[in-house]
């Protein structure tokens, strides 16, 4: 299986016109002269191109590999991840975007320093760093190593070839040419799914025979109510772990941020939010009917079990290359479909490490700088962490089967910063000295609990030892039965029980270690509540109605009346009497 001419010629396409929106905005308008330009699109996008940049952003193509492959091997409990969509995005569109988009903030991080100090903010950033240059290294590698897997394409070629017209369209076109490059290729996506889907569908023999083969393989799930957490995939592990998943990435995640403050009014910023509900919604159910094509197209008989392929990942392009070979042109149009999801969160990433590299670590520490001088230090940041990128590209190619490992590091770190923030946001009593303790308890735990399960799934991998004079060899069947009975399967316990956490509470778990261990702390150390004799809180960050309502009914449950008090532009004093 290997790519026509066509294929080629698609897919190069793909990269020319990502590229040429980027020297488009290089180009043109205010040519990226001023770091409100490069970094924010002068706060001028509209709804729609915020809206469909917030869902490519986080739509990559590990996702576009793994939903399906997940749909294909365990079935459609997958898509009940759809039921954490809506408080997922409804909470960060009145509680953190008011507060982000009023305090006229470029990087998020910023409001740590004003909420508790500056050692707090620096940690925040640096977190957020490490976050994402492993992740977008993976995000890179990835895609490349299955499609040369399976259609022989030159693997460091592609590498290349993404990071390097990445990295160009980036530190040309700043944000707006991230933005309207998301847009171009979520089209590009939906449209490579789609012609696969449609495809496959027909070849299966129409969407009732796939459904009929889907369910007659089991591979139809109903609504499982199970509250086990140690379960892989339940509706509550999620329908509800996913929330804080999708609060990590949609509330407090630098890259998402940086959307909301590129539009052009709050109005529009949480318009924007809303407006991913329903694309997330049919991004799922794409994959999931992808992943019931594949299955209707090979059932039990696993390209896998065959060594056609040699992960789950590959699966999806193996598909795509059986299915569509005869049908040139759409196998390059779905790869493009594969790179433009790694192309939108790489350079979402390259945009908001330059940000907050620049807004967090630099001009607080430099003397004040010219505006075309710190534009001209922000496009060689996202001209250095394109090329970090690619060395982090590297690395993960030596990785081998720990990719899986450095991919659930996004996870792992997304939930405690999500913490620090709530610990900001909904705690006016938590102060600086129990927010940095807060953290790294946090991510203390998020890696324990990561690697811990990771060193545990390898060690499970290998086959126990059965002994012979035990069981007698009475046939395959007998003996595996009676195997089954002497050894059944027991539910761990202790720090085992830990270890075989569902990933999809990682985020709810670490997330609350910050909040509990940051109140415990502060309590311990003082409280931040009260300045010098009066009765007078800290002036806090603008706080967004709900955030105002949360902190009033904890006070007026201690019989205090709770009055704001405006104390500038963007900061209110919350005040007892």
């Amino acid at each position: 299986m290997h790519f026509s001419t066509v294929d080629y010629v698609i897919f190069v396409m793909l990269l020319v016109a990502s590229a040429g929106i980027g020297l488009y905005y290089a180009f043109s308008g205010g040519r990226q002269r001023t770091t409100q330009e490069f970094l924010l699109a002068d706060r001028s996008m509209r709804c729609l191109p915020v809206s469909l940049s917030l869902l490519a952003t986080f739509q990559s193509a590990v996702a576009i590999l793994g939903a399906p492959s997940e749909i294909y091997t365990h079935g459609t409990q997958y898509w009940f991840l759809g039921c954490s969509y809506f408080l997922g995005l409804l909470i960060p569109a009145h509680v953190f975007i008011p507060v982000f988009y009023r305090l006229h903030l470029s990087s998020a991080y910023q409001y740590l320093e004003l909420r508790f100090s500056k050692s707090v903010r620096i940690c925040g950033t640096v977190t957020f760093i490490f976050q994402m240059v492993i992740y977008m290294g993976v995000v890179l590698y990835a895609p490349a190593l299955a499609l040369n897997a399976v259609t022989g394409f030159d693997l460091w070629g592609a590498v290349l070839a993404m990071g390097l017209v990445c990295t160009l369209y980036t530190a040309l076109g700043g944000l707006k040419a991230v933005i309207w490059t998301d847009v171009f290729q979520t089209i590009v996506m939906f449209a490579g799914q789609l012609a696969v889907i449609v495809v496959g569908t027909h070849q299966a023999g129409g969407i009732a025979e796939v459904w009929r083969k889907a369910q007659n393989g089991s591979r139809i799930s109903g609504l499982d109510l199970n509250p086990d957490p140690l379960e892989r995939h339940t509706f509550w592990t999620l329908g509800v772990g996913g929330i804080f998943l999708m609060l990590a990435l949609y509330g407090v995640n630098q890259a998402q941020v940086q959307r909301y403050l590129s539009s052009r009014t709050e109005k529009e910023a949480i318009m924007s939010c809303y407006a991913v509900f329903p694309c997330q919604q049919i991004v799922l159910t794409l994959g999931c009917l992808m992943g019931l094509v594949i299955y209707a197209r090979y059932g039990e008989d696993s390209p896998l079990d065959k060594g056609y392929v040699k992960s789950n990942d590959q699966m999806v392009l193996y598909f795509v290359m059986d299915v569509l070979r005869d049908l040139p042109g759409l196998p390059g149009l779905f790869v493009a479909c594969l790179f433009s999801g790694a192309l939108s969160t790489i350079s979402s990433a390259f945009n908001s490490l330059a940000t907050v590299t620049m807004e967090d670590l630099i001009k607080p520490h430099v003397r004040p700088m010219t505006e075309a001088r710190a534009t001209l230090l922000s496009k060689m940041l996202a001209l250095a962490y394109g090329l970090v990128c690619l060395a982090m590209a590297y690395i993960a190619s030596l990785m081998g089967s720990v990719l899986q490992a450095a991919l659930s590091i996004f996870g792992m770190v997304g939930g405690p910063l999500l913490g620090l923030f709530c610990l900001g946001m909904f705690f006016p009593w938590a102060n600086s000295t129990g927010a940095l303790v807060g953290l790294v308890s946090g991510l203390v735990m998020a890696f324990w609990i990561g690697i811990g399960s990771f060193v545990s799934r390898m060690s499970a991998s290998v086959p126990p030892v059965i002994n012979a004079t035990v069981i007698p060899d009475v046939g395959n069947m007998t003996t595996a039965v009676m195997t089954t009975l002497i050894t059944p399967k027991t539910r761990p316990s202790g720090v085992q029980a830990l270890y075989s956490l569902s990933y999809m509470w990682y985020s709810a778990h670490n997330s609350a270690t910050v909040v509990v261990v940051g109140l415990l702390v502060s309590f311990l150390t003082g409280k931040v509540c009260f300045q010098n004799t009066s009765n007078t809180l800290i002036v806090l960050p603008y706080p967004s109605k709900m955030t105002q309502r949360i902190y009033g009914s904890v006070f007026k449950l201690k019989s205090a009346r709770v009055m704001w008090k405006k104390c500038s532009t963007n900061t209110f004093k919350l005040s007892l009497n």
